[in-house]
């Protein structure tokens, strides 16, 4: 029987309105003559409703045949028009409708590029999972995971840096649930009323009273109050941690530590016995507590369990620099992994940068690195003599000489050309003249410049030379004499004449008589006047230069007080390019200076901030603080941490971390490195009582070890007797509490404590409810 759609004269509105809204009411069947079925579709009802609805389910059928066209289209490679598409005027136009099959082939089809997709969860998902009821095994490890049921009454801050300092592989996951303090009020009544009542009847029946019930109370009626007024919220808090392995009996022995460490601390976990996947899940950064094991904490004990309170700064190479002030940890690091290994000390007089750096020193070389160190205040002799070092006093007296016209030899492997040697010296020797000289004008620095290439000209280097370490350099009087004799360069001549003939002769006109073959070389510039000090500095630093460039080694160059070399430009900027070229010769430059101001005012000054990856701060003053504190962008907790810091105390940046530092030394070392002068006499005493002469007759005097004196008692009590430099203590001492000299045996130092509080884990009352 065919079927004829009638539609009434004012339906076209409706009609437009797509498939949905003629599905919206049925059809009305009614039978006409000549057998044919007319299907009436309501016209009067559907043009009621709201304009905007329309135009929105208009829209929504235009996009969803669209969708399907243009998958069809990719599939079949034809086009085919759905049940309704939208015409660009906006009128409906009736098409061909999908078939069954056609739609399952297009929704399949669709399921099928969705599959193909890959997600976050498909790229960090293992490739295997096993589950046990008392572990996992996660693509080859093992791991198992633990739920925290009871905390003590009283939790200390920082009580959690044990567990995420452990040094081993594990995930720790915290749910904090807030809960509403006004249900919890009503809890807290009840049980104030429940041990009232408790107190009331033991007193009743004669009973002695309960100091734990009377607690309970006491914790209960201050929580109340502190709920009442806002000072505390309360909370839900479940904590679980997932340790890993690479073996059962390796993760059997992580677990015992871990369960030691938090039982120590009154804190009790249990494994997650048949709920490991639960566990596992509940540890995965995803955020779902599948576990769902909680204990209730008010703010104050919850604030104690925040993780993050420090940075870890060890490794398993490098020195010990000192202890971590947060949670006593070991900083041991080495500078020479850093993108450079270079480092700067600021510290204001007598803060311990000398002790700290000479600390370094010792330690290093023990580990092989080669020292060299520019001491303006022979603060370094005693260390240097402890070691074996060679000690070289520079100055118009001594017998030293460097002659500031050497040339390097080029590094093994490294292509030079001819005359980059020889035209790296003379920009050196410009800046070190113009120090020397004063300033000088254009014409005077042209023709110094001929002069210096005219005047190693006369010892057969050239430009062209290929080795030019090969011919004997000039020196100061071969320049004097080519002045001398050029026209226009009189008065130049005149003021080197000062370094030759005159008042500063000897010191930079002879042939060098150094050499740097010993793991330690000092050079003390103490003895030098004020006016030649940045001079002998600068050749000094030229002449170490020269002999890094010329042989690849690992070594560290100390500059003591650097800001002198700061006042002058061209010191200043051959110090900086020094800190700058240093990382390609494996030299690592350690810069001191107590004047952060003066070290500051120089151009150069941040610049080597900059290029030294390692810093070390320690006690400031007021004036200078505030420069530090923009420089190295220092909270108001560590600006206030060092204007209050003792000797030995500060902060240790290396690289991107930085942690606040407590530097430690042992017994022997304290003895080898310190500068308290106090210190100083009382372990020259202690070495005469210790090595006394004793007169005898058959032979001249020698000295042996003296008896010990009175109290006998003492000296068997301590067993020890001061140890000789040459001894082998190992027992740590802070640079702020050194023992004096002559005490027998060395304390040992005593852990840095946390001053901050902890607190009253009082919410522990409501467990349960």
């Amino acid at each position: 029987m065919a079927e004829k759609e009638v539609s009434p004269a004012k339906n076209d509105q409706a009609v437009s309105q797509g498939s949905a809204l003629v599905a919206e009411k049925p059809a009305i069947d009614k039978p006409v003559s000549g057998g044919e079925k007319v299907v009436a579709i309501p016209a009067k009802e559907d043009a009621k409703k709201p304009v905007d609805a329309a135009k929105s389910i208009k829209t929504e059928s235009a996009k969803k045949a669209s969708i399907v066209d243009n998958l069809r289209e990719k599939l079949f490679g034809a086009k085919k028009t759905s049940a309704l598409a939208t015409s660009e005027s906006g009128k409906a136009q009736q098409g061909e409708v999908l078939t069954p099959q056609e739609r399952k082939e297009v929704l399949d089809a669709e399921k099928l590029y969705n599959d193909g997709l890959a997600s976050i969860r498909d790229l960090i998902s293992p490739a295997s999972f096993e589950v046990a009821y008392d572990h996992m095994r996660v693509e080859g490890f093992y791991a198992q995971s633990y739920f925290v049921y009871a905390y003590p009454r009283y939790l200390d801050t920082n009580w959690l840096s044990p567990i995420v300092n452990f040094d081993v592989t594990m995930d720790i996951s915290q749910f904090i649930y807030p809960i509403n303090s006004a249900e919890i009020m009503k809890v807290l009544r009840r049980k104030v009323a429940q041990f009232q009542a408790s107190i009331r009847m033991n007193r009743e029946k004669g009973n002695v009273s309960d100091p734990a019930l009377e607690t309970a109370l006491e914790d209960a009626e201050q929580l109340r109050i502190e709920l009442q007024r806002g000072q505390e919220k309360f909370f839900q808090f479940g904590m679980y941690f997932t340790v890993y392995a690479d073996s059962i009996k390796k993760l059997k022995k992580i677990t015992k530590q871990l369960e030691s460490l938090l039982g120590g601390k009154l804190i009790l976990t249990k494994p997650a016995y048949l709920q490991m996947e639960y566990a596992f899940n509940s540890t995965i950064p995803i955020c779902l507590d599948e576990l769902n094991v909680v204990r209730n904490m008010n703010t104050s004990p919850l604030s104690t369990t925040f993780p993050f309170i420090s940075s870890e700064l060890t490794s398993n190479d490098g020195i010990l620099y000192g202890l971590n002030r947060h949670n006593d940890g070991l900083v041991i690091f080495d500078r020479f992994t850093l993108e450079n290994a270079n480092s700067v000390v600021f510290a204001k007089s007598g803060a311990g940068k000398s002790y700290a750096v000479k600390l370094e020193i010792l330690r290093y070389l023990m580990m092989g690195v080669d020292v060299i160190v520019i001491d303006p205040e022979n603060e370094y002799k005693a260390l240097s003599d402890s070691v074996g070092g060679s000690y070289m006093r520079v100055s118009l007296n001594s017998d030293r000489r460097i002659n500031p016209f050497d040339l390097p030899k080029a590094l093994e492997g490294e292509e030079a050309k001819p005359g980059d040697l020889l035209r790296s010296v003379i920009m050196d020797l410009t800046g070190l003249m113009k120090l020397m000289l004063g300033s000088l004008t254009p014409l005077e620095a042209s023709l110094l410049d001929k002069a210096l290439i005219d005047v190693y000209a006369t010892k057969g280097i050239t430009m062209d030379t290929p080795d030019p370490s090969v011919f004997t350099p000039p020196t100061m009087e071969d320049l004097y004499a080519v002045l001398s004799s050029m026209e226009g360069a009189e008065q130049m001549a005149q003021r080197v004449q000062k370094y030759t003939t005159g008042t500063f002769a000897g010191l930079f006109n002879k042939p060098t008589n150094i050499a740097l073959d010993n793991g330690l070389v000092v050079f003390s510039v103490r003895d030098l006047e004020d006016e030649l000090r940045p001079v002998a500095m600068y050749v000094i630093l030229g002449y170490i230069w020269n002999k890094v460039r010329s042989q690849m080694k690992k070594r560290l160059l100390v500059i003591d007080e650097a800001w002198s070399m700061m006042q002058h430009e061209d010191s200043a900027r051959f110090l900086f390019g020094l800190v700058k070229r240093a990382r390609k010769y494996y030299l690592g430059v350690t810069t001191i200076t107590q004047d952060v101001e003066d070290f500051l005012k120089s151009s150069y000054g941040k610049p080597i901030i900059t290029n030294s990856s390692m810093q070390l701060l320690l006690k400031q003053s007021p004036t200078a603080i505030e420069i530090l504190k923009k420089i190295f962008n220092l909270t108001e907790g560590e600006k206030y941490m060092l204007l209050n810091s003792g000797v030995g105390q500060g902060l240790f940046f290396a690289g991107l971390k930085h942690v606040a530092l407590q530097i430690i030394a042992s017994y022997t070392e304290d003895r080898i490195i310190t500068t308290n002068p106090e210190e100083i006499l009382k372990g020259r005493t202690a070495d005469q009582r210790n090595f006394a002469p004793v007169a005898d007759s058959s032979s001249a005097a020698t000295p042996v070890a003296a008896a010990p004196e009175a109290p006998v008692v003492e000296e068997k009590k301590d067993e020890t007797v001061a140890p000789a430099v040459a001894s082998t203590s190992t027992t740590p001492v802070s640079a702020e509490q050194k023992p004096a000299a002559t005490t027998a045996a060395a304390p040992a130092v005593a852990p840095v404590q946390n001053n901050s509080d902890g607190f009253d884990n009082t919410a522990q009352l409501l467990q349960g409810k």
